[in-house]
């Protein structure tokens, strides 16, 4: 499972010409999900999310994470992410996940995070969204969450 997260100023997804996710200080966080994934790597990539500190401290130090920050999170599912980029012009997405479990999973991530102390909110699986961001930095990290392993 792989999240790219992005510290964000501000930053809304959209659907149909219709705000579905605004946030202001936070993340935006795209999520690919794998062949292999499961709750496991969800629960686990949810918890380096709120974890992973990337935000400024007084001495302007990433020391601080999103809960510390007092940041909000969009979760914006992105099958894209997951691609074999390694040959050719065309990306090949055999490593992704079917869409129902990665739906399924998807729904999962935004549940546990909406139980969180973060505010959490999610773009719509399957659906075409347009994405806005301020990254703030700017900020981006690609954290990955590998099956039967502690590697991220």
């Amino acid at each position: 499972m792989i999240g790219l997260l992005q510290r964000v100023s501000q930053a809304n997804v959209m659907v149909d010409s219709a705000i579905v996710a605004q946030i202001d200080l936070g993340l935006l966080v795209m999520v690919g999900i794998e062949r292999g994934d499961g709750v496991e790597q969800t629960n686990r990539l949810l918890d380096r999310l709120l974890t992973y500190r990337v935000f400024p401290d007084s001495k302007d130090r990433m020391n601080l994470n999103i809960q510390e920050a007092g940041g909000s999170m969009i979760l914006v599912p992105q099958f894209t992410l997951v691609a074999d980029t390694n040959k050719g012009t065309r990306p090949g997405f055999s490593r992704a996940a079917s869409p129902k479990l990665s739906s399924d999973l998807f729904d999962h991530l935004v549940s546990c995070g909406e139980k969180s102390t973060v505010p959490v909110f999610s773009g719509c699986f399957g659906k075409t969204m347009q994405v806005s961001l301020c990254n703030e930095g700017p900020v981006t990290f690609w954290l990955r969450v590998i099956p039967d392993s502690d590697l991220v």
